[in-house]
């Protein structure tokens, strides 16, 4: 004979209810049940970047192969840097049947927040091979100085 857990179904469990709302929030934040290209932030739409700070600059990488200095559109306002651009498709390229795609094509917005030691005054940009390279200064206060100490 075996011994048979008896539970009341008509009682309240409060914990039962804990962890509904667990397996929810569970279900909110499994990032595998998401669609591809659904995030706010997904970056099928926009080339990547890399953010690099020296002891004197700056420097933000854009990776925009295939386009040209015109088709790309740079900002400064408020220690903001906007990085726009249109990446154009050939016509040749829109008859031909695609298997697989991985690079972008339209239109694309990158926003930064620069620090507050950075100097938007002295910006300098530069395209070649494809990375865009933007050079910022930092303000002069904020370069740390090298004090030599006398002893008496």
């Amino acid at each position: 004979m075996a011994i048979v857990r008896w539970k009341n179904n008509d009682l309240y469990d409060p914990w039962e209810t804990m962890r509904n709302l667990q397996d929810e929030i569970n279900h909110y934040f499994d990032m595998d049940r998401l669609p591809a290209g659904s995030g706010l932030f997904d970056r099928t739409n926009s080339p990547p970047i890399d953010v690099l700070e020296s002891g004197n600059e700056f420097l933000i990488n854009c990776e925009i192969p295939g386009m040209e200095k015109e088709d790309i559109e740079l900002s400064v306002a408020s220690q903001v840097l906007t990085i726009k651009g249109q990446k154009k498709i050939d016509a040749e390229d829109r008859e031909k049947k695609y298997y697989r795609r991985e690079t972008f094509s339209g239109s694309f917005q990158r926003t930064l927040s620069l620090p507050a030691s950075a100097d938007p005054e002295g910006i300098q940009a530069e395209l070649k091979d494809g990375i865009l390279s933007v050079k910022l200064p930092k303000k002069k206060e904020a370069i740390p100085k090298q004090i030599t100490v006398k002893v008496n």
